[in-house]
């Protein structure tokens, strides 16, 4: 696996840990929830873009 997609793994679990967490002390409607989610999304897209990518090579 390369650095990149090993950065995106790390990021990925970070941002689940956080959204976990905040989901237990918010709504899921919350703001902070919501930015959260869309940043993790975000972040999977990209993980999923540089695999795609990786199996045309």
């Amino acid at each position: 696996m390369t650095k990149n997609l090993e950065e995106l793994l790390r990021q990925i679990e970070q941002m689940r840990h956080e959204l976990h967490e905040l989901i237990n002390s918010k709504s899921f409607s919350d703001q902070e929830v919501v930015v959260a989610s869309q940043m993790l999304d975000s972040i999977l897209n990209e993980y999923q873009r540089l695999l795609s990518k990786k199996s045309k090579e």
